[in-house]
């Protein structure tokens, strides 16, 4: 996503020219875009001059919303998800368990990195 914003027009962009540039494995490349244009970060269009495009300005797009697409849990751990939460099978205690406290500020911090960075940042 990050060499389709850094683009100088609009023009869709092929998957050859990103998985040449970026060296990532068109195979590879053709399931991420895929997800991300189902999740709707992506348009496509087919054909000659055709690609992947932007479906909004890449001031608008979350980083922590296309993590979620493909990383899925923000959370290290699924005791601390907020979304995906699941009681980890070895732990007696959530409320006196230290590494479930540490997880939390590790998934609150993480939080708040991405929902303060948008795909701009990092073109």
């Amino acid at each position: 996503m990050a060499f389709i914003a850094r683009q100088k027009d609009d023009a869709p962009v092929q998957i050859a020219n990103i998985a040449s540039s970026e060296q990532i494995s068109h195979k590879f490349l053709e399931s991420i875009l895929l997800t991300l244009r189902k999740a709707g970060f992506l348009g496509s269009k087919k054909g000659k001059g055709g690609g992947y495009y932007l479906m909004k300005p890449s001031s608008e797009i979350r980083m922590i919303d296309v993590i979620r697409v493909l990383e899925g849990p923000i959370a290290m751990l699924p005791c601390v998800s907020l979304n995906f939460y699941e009681k980890c099978a070895d732990c007696p205690d959530e409320n006196t368990c230290s590494i479930h406290k540490l997880m939390i500020e590790v998934r609150d911090n993480t939080l708040k990195v991405l929902r303060n960075n948008y795909l701009s940042d990092l073109v």
